[in-house]
């Protein structure tokens, strides 16, 4: 039979053992919250994931566009890649995480590209557009040439950028190179496309250089976006 000070001493011990379990039990949700978050970024990052590259929204991409457009020219850079993971998740069936990675890859060849001066400093953004590409391919239902899409991309962004050292017509032409190659359709399918999406771009660099863009051109701009990818829907949905 315990005596009173066996009793005293038994009932003091789980109060002094209490932050050693407090402790305990912390580093047990701690390590479990550890375990799913590492199994969530796994399943995010690996498991095998399907974009049926036909199937989007083109509204949805050209108010996305004509958003990342006006943050891409002032300079905001943070609010461009939230625009472009949105993009990515909505558009091309990536989850969080992985949206998140690829984004990083668009959003710094831009601003790589944006500091450029000559050819040789614009193609410090190839690589990467190669990893954007090459994670778009990675889930695309269509296989179209990763390196191929990703010079096509850059070739575009210097005839526009060198657009007075070019021909009319050669930015369309462009644009509708890169559809052609990402939806291994004949090129000239992409005409309306192309040519809508110039026109969108050369308001916005005349009206640029020439006072400054309203909100009136950015209406008009994203409403030619609209079209544009209303087309471009039109063409591969056919």
């Amino acid at each position: 039979m315990a005596t009173p000070k066996t009793q005293q001493a038994a009932s003091r011990e789980p109060d002094s053992l209490r932050p050693i379990r407090r402790r305990l039990s912390l580093k047990k949700i701690l390590v479990v919250l550890l375990v799913a978050a590492i199994g969530y970024a796994a399943y995010d990052l690996f498991i095998p994931r399907t974009s049926r590259m036909r199937s989007f929204d083109p509204d949805e991409v050209a108010r996305l566009e004509t958003a990342m457009w006006r943050s891409y020219y002032s300079k905001q850079q943070m609010k461009l890649y939230n625009q472009m993971t949105e993009l990515l998740r909505t558009q091309y069936n990536l989850p969080f995480i992985r949206s998140n990675a690829v984004a990083y890859q668009a959003a710094r060849a831009a601003f790589v590209f944006k500091e450029g001066h000559n050819r040789t400093e614009y193609e410090k953004a190839l690589p990467y557009l190669i990893s954007f590409y090459s994670s778009i391919r990675k889930v695309s239902d269509i296989r179209f040439d990763v390196d191929r899409a990703a010079r096509l991309e850059l070739e575009w962004w210097i005839i526009h950028r060198q657009r007075a050292e070019h021909a009319p017509g050669d930015l369309a032409r462009a644009l509708a190179s890169l559809s052609a190659e990402l939806y291994q359709m004949p090129p000239e399918r992409f005409a309306e496309h192309a040519r809508l999406r110039a026109e969108a771009m050369t308001i916005r660099d005349t009206k640029a250089e020439t006072g400054g863009v309203t909100e009136a051109d950015w209406a008009r701009i994203d409403e030619l976006l609209h079209q544009s990818w209303k087309s471009l829907k039109d063409v591969v949905r056919a």
